[in-house]
């Protein structure tokens, strides 16, 4: 008997209006494991009017920011005390290994959430901007007031902690559209922040199809602002969408981030390092590093050195802690890397490695795939195209101008890695590339407190940091007339008015 998950809405538990529900798979055997509810049009708008009501009338935005601090760092310690069942979840939810779950997914929400109480607790709304004798200025920001929030299924509870513990650190009330794919932990987050004491109407949690509750969320007015993750090409339909209303957007989108090896890399830590950046989560990772740029000399060598290591990396179910990276989150998505690799071959490129659906004993009917390690051009759709999985493209380059000239060469600019022994060379290199962030001789680095975001049409804004704060907050200019009634102290007043 599977398990039944409703709606969260103004932080209690309803069935769906329509009485629908749908299946959640667990990846890892291709059952079905939990029934879940599915939220429509009607719910997002129950839930829009509950978000409405408690940032026009209700405690929280009015709240000092401190006072939010505490509920946030509440929120945190609930899910640092439930650490074991939300990894759980997550992996056989999402196909995210045990290992992900427990030492990644857990510890980021919990960072995430006392990051931002942080924030909150500093209360720096206001900031002095110029004092002259004939006015004073200072800017104040504000919440924006109902914040829609859409997130991904590859990393479902460090994404909705992303988006939500943000958006109420600020003030604002948020509805949160968690991915029919892997919904289950961001409902277990949403009964937590009700649990931690975010009064009611603050935080609502709706899985649903992004046609049907993602759009009505967007398009809805009294939602204010929209922030999403996910592919580019569903950033587009949003914009689409909010621009009906004129909402502020914030988009995380799609990636194909270059990992740019220079010829004085040690190449030991560089494969392993380039291996992280790509098969981590499978590779199902909008920053993985997919295209691995190669000097000529030394490409070979580095690719015979990639193929072994790759050749030992363990492929099994999620909640096996001996899996090193455990199935893709769908038959959809097995398909279409499957189908991005036949494309591959297509095009000329050459299988080093992988290239193939993968059987686990005892798990048949999972979704899992090879690692894959490509030989082709920059020019190739596996070059240029968001595959989404564990496969890797590898690209030879003759000198260094050349290796920025082949990294910008994309619509993307959402990361990029340069694996260097000098420091000071890889700076200069990172310089040049038109990516939101650059890691020197590391990968997958994201952390709550640093900026995170894309250039080009890998996005618009910056999730985490206070930049990220400042997405879920609005700007007001307050001015305030010191001269009184003294007219000749006003600048303006002879063209304006006549004297008497």
């Amino acid at each position: 008997m599977t398990e039944t998950h409703k709606l969260i809405i103004a932080g209690e538990e309803t069935d769906a209006a329509s009485g629908e529900t749908f299946e959640s798979i667990d990846p890892s055997s291709g059952q079905p494991f939990a029934t879940v509810a599915k939220a429509g049009a009607d719910d997002v708008r129950r839930a829009a009017e509950a978000a409405r009501r408690a940032f026009d009338e209700g405690p929280w935005p009015r709240m000092k920011g401190s006072e939010r601090a505490r509920v946030l760092m509440d929120v945190a310690s609930r899910i640092k005390e439930h650490g074991k069942q939300l990894a759980e979840t997550e992996a056989q939810d999402s196909g995210g290994t045990i290992r992900k779950g427990r030492f990644a997914d857990v510890g980021m929400a919990i960072s995430t959430f006392r990051t931002y109480a942080k924030y909150a607790a500093e209360d720096r709304d206001e900031e002095p901007l110029e004092r002259t004798p004939i006015s004073s200025n200072w800017v104040r920001r504000e919440p924006i007031g109902v914040c829609a929030a859409i997130s991904p299924w590859n990393f479902p509870l460090q994404m909705a902690a992303w988006k939500i513990a943000p958006a109420i650190a600020a003030g604002n009330s948020v509805l949160l559209k968690p991915p029919v794919e892997a919904p289950l932990s961001s409902l277990m987050l949403g009964r937590l922040c009700a649990e931690a004491g975010v009064p009611e109407g603050v935080v609502s949690v709706l899985p649903g199809r992004g046609t049907e509750a993602g759009e009505a969320m967007v398009a809805s007015p009294l939602v204010d602002k929209v922030a999403f993750t996910g592919s580019t090409e569903v950033g587009r339909r949003i914009m689409e969408v909010a621009a009906g209303t004129i909402k502020k957007v914030t988009l995380e989108l799609g990636g194909k981030s270059p990992a740019i090896v220079l010829d004085d890399a040690d190449p030991a830590y560089a494969v392993e390092g380039v291996l992280w950046g790509i098969f981590f989560h499978q590779g199902q990772v909008c920053s993985a590093g997919t295209r691995l740029l190669l000097p000529s000399s030394i490409h070979d060598d580095f690719v015979a050195r990639l193929v072994e290591r790759a050749e030992r990396i363990t492929v099994g179910p999620a909640l096996d802690m001996a899996s090193d990276i455990g199935p893709l989150i769908s038959q959809k998505q097995l398909d279409t890397v499957s189908g991005y690799v036949d494309v591959g071959g297509e095009e000329g490129a050459e299988v080093a490695t992988g290239g193939q659906r993968v059987a686990v004993d005892g798990h048949e009917g999972g979704f899992y795939y090879s690692p894959t390690i490509l030989l082709g051009t920059n020019d190739m759709r596996i070059a240029q195209e968001e595959i989404f999985g564990p496969v890797l493209t590898v690209i030879p380059y003759e000198d260094e101008e050349e290796a920025v000239r082949l990294a910008n060469d994309s619509m993307y600019g959402l990361a990029a890695t340069v694996w260097s022994g000098d420091n000071g060379r890889a700076v200069g290199v990172a310089d040049r590339l038109r990516t939101g962030t650059v890691w020197i001789n590391d990968h997958h680095m994201i952390n709550p407190r640093y900026p995170f975001g894309g250039y080009k049409q890998s996005g618009i804004g910056r999730e985490h940091g206070r930049q990220g704060f400042d997405e879920y907050r609005e700007t007001k200019h307050i001015h305030v007339d010191l001269a009184g009634q003294e007219r000749d102290k006003h600048p303006w007043w002879d063209q304006l008015l006549p004297r008497e």
